[in-house]
């Protein structure tokens, strides 16, 4: 999967991969329809940086969501 394409379909990856990673409660609520591909860079930010890393503390968590929030479209 070439994730520097921004297609639907790599929105729809990264957002459950994301979801998955921070073992989101709410995961539900965070549709991958929600998202478009014109704040791709953004998203792609976010999974980049959600991907590098093992675990993350609540505040970490609480910020990733506030940021994916002010995506969703």
């Amino acid at each position: 999967m070439d994730l520097n394409k921004p297609t639907q379909e790599n929105v729809e990856y990264m957002i459950e991969a994301i979801k998955t990673k921070l073992r989101m409660a709410s995961g539900a609520a965070m549709q991958a329809s929600h998202f478009n591909a014109d704040r791709y860079e953004d998203l792609k930010d976010i999974y980049d940086m959600v991907a590098s890393k093992d675990r993350f503390s609540i505040s970490e968590v609480e910020a990733l969501v506030s940021e994916l929030g002010k995506l969703r479209g």
